[in-house]
């Protein structure tokens, strides 16, 4: 099965998804994008690359030397909606990332 990729949208149409992608370098970039494909080519995954964190909420893990970039998303049908994204530095998600993800 193949999931269509949207950002997540706000109600004034700003992708916060996107703004922190652009934000990264170059290789960030292309390493999250690598990633989100083959989960968007390969779903349904699991660990090391996909962890599920609730019933409805995944996260898309990419590993770098400075810490590990979470995109948290959710899947509707075929869709793969990314909710929010941020680089974690320590072992456990900060509940305020989790709450941004959920309420989105």
């Amino acid at each position: 099965m193949k999931l269509t990729v949207r950002f997540y949208r706000s109600d004034n149409g700003a992708e916060p998804v996107r703004r922190w992608l652009k934000s990264l370098s170059v290789e960030q970039k292309k390493a999250i994008g690598e990633d989100i494909k083959t989960v968007q080519f390969g779903w349904p995954l699991g660990m090391p690359l996909v962890e599920k964190l609730s019933p409805h909420l995944w996260e898309v893990r990419t590993k770098f030397p400075s810490g590990i970039a979470r995109v948290l998303f959710t899947v509707d049908g075929d869709l793969m909606i990314l909710l929010h994204g941020f680089i974690k530095k320590s072992q456990k998600i900060p509940k305020q990332q989790l709450s941004t993800a959920k309420t989105r």
